[in-house]
């Protein structure tokens, strides 16, 4: 297998994330490929989200081809605390593990959450660095 399903994978998961309701009452349509510049409106108040890093690696085996994607997302909350991020991303978690729309190349054939990472930023607001793990079959 390859990594041809990668952005099969990422428009799976941005369709589930901007697809959610509940998400949406919490972060609007504050979901991105990219964290938004420092001086951008979006980036100075509330709480997004963000796609991140995505690791791949090979799942093939005994006439099967697939590959395991790895993927990160981050809920970016510029409140000192982190109640408004931790209630976003149980909503990503949700959205993720949910249905995700069908892959416009391959099928996933699990979807699992490994763990997640709670942090304060140097600028004074909170990430939780979430992330799941997907096998594809080509």
């Amino acid at each position: 297998m390859t990594y041809r399903a990668s952005f099969a994978l990422q428009e799976a998961v941005y369709a589930a994330l901007t697809g959610s309701a509940a998400l949406a009452t919490l972060v609007g349509g504050r979901i991105y490929d990219a964290a938004p510049h420092a001086d951008a409106a979006d980036a100075a108040a509330g709480v997004f989200v963000t796609l991140g890093d995505e690791r791949v690696s090979d799942w093939s085996a005994q006439g099967l081809s697939g590959a395991i994607h790895d993927f990160e997302i981050t809920v970016h909350g510029s409140d000192e605390g982190f109640a408004a991020a931790k209630v976003a991303a149980e909503a990503v978690s949700a959205a993720v593990l949910g249905p995700l729309p069908a892959l416009s190349l391959g099928r996933i054939a699990t979807a699992d959450f490994r763990g997640a990472r709670a942090r304060r930023e140097r600028t004074g607001g909170r990430a939780i660095e979430l992330r799941f793990r997907f096998r594809i079959e080509a």
